[in-house]
């Protein structure tokens, strides 16, 4: 039976793209490219929004249970770091005092939230071990194990990490990457570098399934969880939530909020002790187990393949977009268009078509997190202007990609 849990959850808010797309001027320098790419008053509209109902009430009921003892570790995308400093100054000093707390530990991501791993291997190591620097620095805590992007992981990412020089990292405890092996076993696969697999049922039967009225276990109450976490067979749960299901994904009035200040007292009445990433990584590395990593990327999103990202035609599309965008950009040798580059990378367009020629669960998780001011514009209108959007930064990279060229003649 399992005597410990470690608790995971990740804070993240896209870069919305700006639809209708917007032409951008020939000759615009990169500042004038990036105003006409993405929406940030559609951020701030969003961001405003998910502060009232989560991430205010949020961090103070995490504050709250660290206080008494229970652990947390969480993780931060550099987007939406980028709009709590922007929008909600008092957020972030929130966020800043509830990671300096004991028993919470800062886990490390992705920074865009990319797909850069899949066009930049070397891009990748790189962007992960700066963010690592720029986590450390911005909250005076060190970062020794990572989340990729939607918890990717695939053998060639685990050896990227292995590189980027991290201690541990997440990953889906999918039963096809699993197959025979539980998820409650700490694991690695030829390097020190150890794997949390996410217990995906007991994950989901929170982030998702909480406030579901059709699903048999409905309403979850505290004693319930913590009985099926004690009863997994195994060393530990390891479970992972994004922050947004506390208030947001869940209303308050479902009862979320009770169920997380109730979780710990009902944990500890089972013996359950809670650990951060690294206490485990720490307790249960001479004991863990090799796990041979698939070639193919599992994820926690969807049914935990790589197609809920590009299983559809459109996704397809938008993916090549998204290479030659980067393509084109590495070409001009501007650092800045580079970085918009990558930034166009980000999971949550490919997340945000995901719906396209589908009516399924799946498909309706994509659609609700498709600004609904997009909807106007029609399905095929949404596909058509995010694909413009791409187009147009490729075409507006065209004067530096021509000088880039003649430098190249010159030398």
């Amino acid at each position: 039976m399992a005597k410990n849990v470690v608790v995971y959850t990740i804070v993240h808010q896209p870069h919305r793209l700006k639809l209708p797309a917007q032409p951008i001027p020939r000759g615009a320098c990169p500042n004038d490219i990036e105003r006409c790419l993405w929406d940030p008053a559609m951020d701030e509209r969003y961001f405003r929004q998910v502060a009232q109902k989560c991430y205010h009430p949020a961090v103070e009921a995490f504050r709250r249970l660290v206080r008494g003892g229970f652990k947390l570790n969480i993780g931060f995308s550099e987007s939406v770091l980028e709009q709590i400093a922007r929008w909600d100054r008092p957020l972030l000093q929130k966020f800043r005092e509830l990671v300096r707390e004991p028993g919470v530990e800062l886990i490390g991501v992705e920074p865009e939230h990319s797909f850069i791993f899949y066009l930049d291997v070397r891009r990748f190591i790189q962007g992960m071990q700066a963010y690592r620097g720029r986590l450390e620095q911005a909250f005076g805590v060190p970062v020794r194990v990572t989340d990729t992007t939607e918890m990717f992981m695939s053998n060639d990412l685990y050896f990227a990490l292995g590189r980027a020089g991290f201690r541990g990292c997440v990953t889906d405890g999918r039963p096809w990457v699993m197959e025979w092996r539980r998820s409650t076993h700490l694991y690695h696969h030829g390097l020190p570098l150890y794997l949390l697999c996410r217990h995906t049922e007991l994950s989901d039967d929170v982030g998702y399934r909480f406030s579901d009225r059709h699903w048999s276990g409905f309403p979850l109450m505290a004693p319930q969880y913590a009985d099926w976490v004690a009863a997994a067979a195994g060393d530990f749960v390891f479970v992972g939530w994004d922050f947004e299901t506390f208030g947001e994904h869940h209303w308050a009035d479902s009862g979320i909020f009770d169920f997380l200040s109730a979780l710990p007292d009902e944990l500890r009445q089972r013996a359950v002790e809670p650990l951060t990433a690294s206490e485990a990584v720490e307790r249960f590395a001479d004991s863990s187990y090799d796990l041979p990593l698939p070639a193919f990327a599992s994820t926690w999103a969807g049914d935990g393949g790589v197609g809920f990202f590009l299983g559809n035609p459109v996704q397809q599309a938008l993916f090549q977009l998204m290479h030659h965008a980067y393509n084109k950009a590495l070409i001009t040798e501007d650092a800045q268009l580079i970085a918009l580059a990558v930034k166009l990378t980000q999971s949550d367009v490919l997340h945000l078509t995901q719906w396209f020629g589908r009516s399924d669960d799946q498909a309706a998780v994509s659609a609700y997190f498709t600004p609904r001011e997009w909807w106007r514009l029609g399905p095929d209108g949404i596909v058509w202007e995010t694909q413009q959007v791409y187009k147009n930064f490729i075409a507006a990279c065209d004067r530096a990609a021509v000088n880039a060229v003649r430098r190249a003649k010159v030398r």
